[in-house]
């Protein structure tokens, strides 16, 4: 995969050889959180929290917020796929939020909050749908699955303030359906 003309973060760190994985699973906050603690060793370069796919250039929070700009809060994980593969980084979205929940997380609620995942080329397509049909199978048997899986179209850097928030901010929100599962939901 080569990174020129794709839709990434204007400040995500990239090498010659990484690739991008961008989700959406409600509050950025806590997706990036999650995704750094899990894999910061494991080939994680970079992530940059945004908004994808919306129907505005260089959106606000603040904008986002109203949910008239159809953006979703994005994360976006420059990884090294030879230590890490984005099979098992959209293996992890599936555990880390509630994916059976359309248009909120926890309390937060709006479009803004969906879960999906943007696909970069036609091989995360691929795969992300092998991924939710697991998922669907395994973690969520008794309640379908709502992700969206559509090709990434824009993607706009939120404010500096909200990059590595939970880093920065230990005891600030966690939404509540940000966790990683360990049994299917019943």
């Amino acid at each position: 995969m080569t990174l020129t003309g794709l839709p990434i973060s204007k400040t995500l760190k990239t090498t010659s050889t990484s690739q991008i994985c961008s989700v959406a699973a409600g509050c950025f906050w806590g997706v990036e959180h999650l995704y750094l603690k899990h894999f910061k060793e494991q080939g994680i370069i970079d992530t940059k929290v945004g908004f994808a796919n919306g129907s505005t250039n260089e959106p606000s929070y603040k904008a986002v917020c109203t949910g008239e700009t159809n953006h979703a809060e994005t994360l976006q994980i420059s990884f090294e796929p030879s230590k890490i593969t984005y099979s098992k980084l959209i293996e992890f979205f599936f555990l880390i939020h509630d994916p059976t929940t359309l248009n909120f997380q926890g309390p937060d609620q709006g479009t803004q909050y969906r879960s999906a995942i943007f696909t970069h080329d036609e091989e995360q397509r691929k795969v992300a749908l092998d991924e939710l049909s697991k998922a669907q199978k395994k973690w969520y048997p008794n309640h379908k699955i709502v992700t969206s899986v559509e090709p990434i179209q824009s993607f706009w850097d939120a404010e500096e303030y909200h990059q590595k928030y939970l880093i920065v901010n230990p005891n600030g929100y966690h939404c509540p359906s940000h966790f990683i599962r360990t049994t299917p939901k019943e």
